[in-house]
């Protein structure tokens, strides 16, 4: 008698084959805001690993988010040069998590890979993605290893990472970015995903399928200045946080009944102290500032964060469009897909 699980592997293993018969389309979603310093590099190393793998049908689209340089031109001019490549304009700068949206809504193929177009992400760890799904996996995370940021910036990101890890409601890789590799059907449940705030790594882990890891080097940018400021880095930060924790709701409660405790613990104290007639000294200036600072400090930050998720809430609940598409060259409307 044939197991369960005996089953689910040999569907795995004609799966596999089946990829491995019928080849595989593919296509490369890359967010670009302002990288026209990287792009013609960027597209020559796309082309160059793609076409080293086997049965591989490939397209990228190239997602302008608002980019004020000439980056869309030389878009164009890739286009014409090669019909593999396309490009889905927004009206303006919705931000990198919109535009990574606005790529996986464009997507007819078999798996996507999500990279960033600033060649930090080295196109050629591509083939072990494809190899990965090729095994089964419909998520394929890519691990960083080492990483070439420095600095406050790159101090900043491993605390996150770390930080995240342990308060994050359910297991999330850490120390990994966007890039990755997505089935068919993982595509297909990520595009249900209706919220607007989005931290990318986090949604992926919580889509759930087989998912699996491969390890690289992250390189530095090629050339340009990063696009992701530390004011939206922290921004990013604060959506992971709040849209997949309530601990730091839970943290608030249990500092606030602590305090509690204590103040009520130092009532007794004096009270009991005073019924036996025990003189005792009075409260100074110092410590009463003190007092008063310490617990006017607790309460603000509680209302900050209560705020932080109220302020979230309250962009969902209008239902603005998470982005708005300017034109389409090389890709079909996703709603003429049907």
């Amino acid at each position: 008698m044939v197991g369960y699980g005996e089953d689910i592997t040999r569907e795995k293993q004609i799966k596999s084959q089946i990829l491995y018969d019928v080849g595989v389309k593919l296509a490369i979603v890359i967010p670009i805001y302002n990288e026209q310093e990287n792009l013609s590099a960027l597209s020559q190393s796309i082309a160059q690993a793609c076409d080293d793998i086997d049965d591989l049908d490939w397209q990228v689209i190239y997602i302008n988010d608002g980019s004020t340089d000439d980056s869309l031109r030389m878009i164009g001019e890739q286009i014409d040069r090669d019909t593999r490549f396309s490009v889905v304009e927004l009206s303006r700068n919705f931000g990198h998590a919109a535009a990574v949206s606005a790529g996986l809504a464009h997507v007819k193929a078999d798996a996507a890979v999500i990279m960033d177009g600033d060649l930090q992400d080295p196109p050629w760890v591509i083939v072990q993605l494809v190899a990965m799904f090729r095994q089964g996996a419909q998520v394929v995370v890519a691990h960083r290893t080492s990483s070439a940021e420095t600095g406050i910036r790159g101090l900043g990101m491993r605390i996150f990472h770390r930080v995240f890890h342990l308060i994050s409601d359910f297991p999330i890789q850490p120390n990994a970015g966007v890039f990755c590799l997505l089935g068919r059907d993982a595509i297909e449940q990520f595009n249900r995903l209706p919220e607007r705030h989005r931290y990318l790594p986090a949604l992926r882990s919580w889509i759930g399928f087989d998912q699996r890891v491969i390890h690289y080097d992250r390189d530095s940018r090629n050339a340009g200045k990063p696009k992701q400021t530390m004011r939206r880095l922290i921004s990013m930060a604060l959506d992971g946080v709040i849209s997949f924790s309530f601990k730091p709701l839970r943290f608030m409660t249990i500092c606030g009944v602590m305090t509690s405790v204590l103040g009520f613990a130092l009532a007794c104290h004096f009270a009991i102290k005073r019924l036996m007639g025990i003189e005792t000294a009075e409260i100074g200036f110092t410590t009463l500032v003190t007092l008063i600072l310490f617990l006017g400090g607790i309460q603000l930050i509680g209302l900050g964060l209560l705020g932080e998720y109220l302020g979230r809430i309250y962009d969902e609940v209008k239902q603005r469009p998470l982005y708005i598409v300017k034109n389409r060259i090389g890709v079909d409307d996703p709603a003429d897909q049907s």
